[in-house]
């Protein structure tokens, strides 16, 4: 398993913004901007799964550097998904092109929650080996780790997969809150060994992803969920650098996530920045948020939007915020046209850097 020194990237705008300096320019980066919607990893993953794409360090790290050539993004986000882990330590589950992440034994009783194996960072040393490649090739570019939130990874293993209504899941929380809380024990103890390796490997931020938690409302986040994130951030702190926390529809909890302890919180496309850093309060950078599909949109309102959302970055950092990200309110969509994500980022960095 690979170790490196950590980097002195002093003057990366993408760490700068996030520790609450002033960046020469606006720093941005795509969630899913690794591959996805590009022709050349399409051609690289032809005929290989996701999690084998996952568990091969050289693909993991050509994966990772194929936006940062071609779209001269501020940050890469390491090719990875969120159930690596829990595939790494043992939990029998694929990614099912089209469905997702499919768990062959969903969790669903407070024995299946004892059975469940821990991870030993050994497990993952594929990706911290990708790790140290990535480090090699990206020079002064920032590297973004990454884990699932425990409340995330919970909803596709009680489910068994990706679940629209998370039906299962609340009903776990709700009636058996007791077998809840351990699983998400079980689960931050993993997020956490998996963020620990990650550091240790090198990466230059990590990002906690609770993709899934827009699905609570604020009183079963604050009793079901934060107190294991927030786990998360305080085992993650002495690493001195940038953690960040996102998730999807999550503009009523905004204010609960700010709490969970991170330094960056992402906003997802429908709450304006300058609405979020009030539910956040100060002291915080933010990141986001322009909405995915806005790409789809032609450059006339790209334009309209990338301005709108700098403008309302600015009102922001005057409210508060310590930083602003610029990034999309959620991941990249597959069929974006490529050279519209690069003109996008283009036009970001043309825009004069807040103060």
């Amino acid at each position: 398993m690979s170790t490196h020194t950590r980097r002195k990237l002093t003057d990366a705008p993408f760490l700068v913004a996030a520790t609450g300096g002033v960046p020469r320019r606006r720093p941005v980066w795509f969630m899913r901007q690794a591959g996805r919607s590009l022709p050349e990893y399409r051609e690289l993953r032809a005929g290989i799964g996701m999690l084998e794409s996952c568990f091969d360090p050289e693909l993991l790290c050509e994966i990772t550097m194929q936006p940062i050539r071609r779209h001269d993004v501020d940050a890469a986000i390491l090719f990875s998904d969120i159930v690596v882990p829990l595939k790494a330590a043992g939990i029998d589950l694929d990614i099912v092109p089209g469905v997702g992440p499919v768990v062959a034994n969903p969790v669903r009783t407070t024995a299946d929650v004892r059975a469940l194996p821990r991870l030993r960072a050994e497990e993952i040393g594929a990706v911290t080996d990708g790790i140290g490649l990535l480090l090699d090739e990206l020079g002064e570019v920032p590297l973004i780790g990454f884990a699932g939130a425990p409340f995330t990874l919970a909803s596709y293993l009680v489910e068994g997969g990706p679940s629209k209504n998370h039906e299962r899941t609340k009903a776990m929380m709700l009636a058996d809150p007791e077998t809840w809380h351990q699983l998400l024990g079980v689960l931050t103890d993993i997020t956490i060994e998996t963020l620990r390796a990650q550091i240790g490997a090198g990466v230059d931020a990590i990002q906690l992803f609770d993709s899934w938690a827009g699905a609570l409302t604020l009183a079963q986040y604050r009793e079901f969920v934060l107190p294991h994130s927030e786990r998360v951030f305080l085992e993650t702190a002495d690493a001195g650098i940038p953690r960040i926390h996102f998730g999807v529809g999550t503009g009523e909890l905004l204010g609960a996530m700010g709490e969970a302890g991170a330094d960056v919180v992402g906003v997802d496309w429908r709450v304006p920045l300058d609405t979020a850093v009030r539910r956040v309060g100060p002291g915080k950078a933010l990141q986001g948020n322009l909405d995915p599909a806005v790409l789809f949109a032609g450059p006339a309102a790209i334009d309209s939007e990338v301005r709108r959302i700098a403008r309302e970055a600015d009102a922001a950092l005057a409210l508060g915020a310590t930083g602003h990200i610029f990034n999309l309110g959620h991941g990249v969509l597959p069929n974006t046209d490529p050279a519209v994500i690069t003109d996008t980022v283009a036009l970001i960095h043309s825009l004069p850097s807040p103060l």
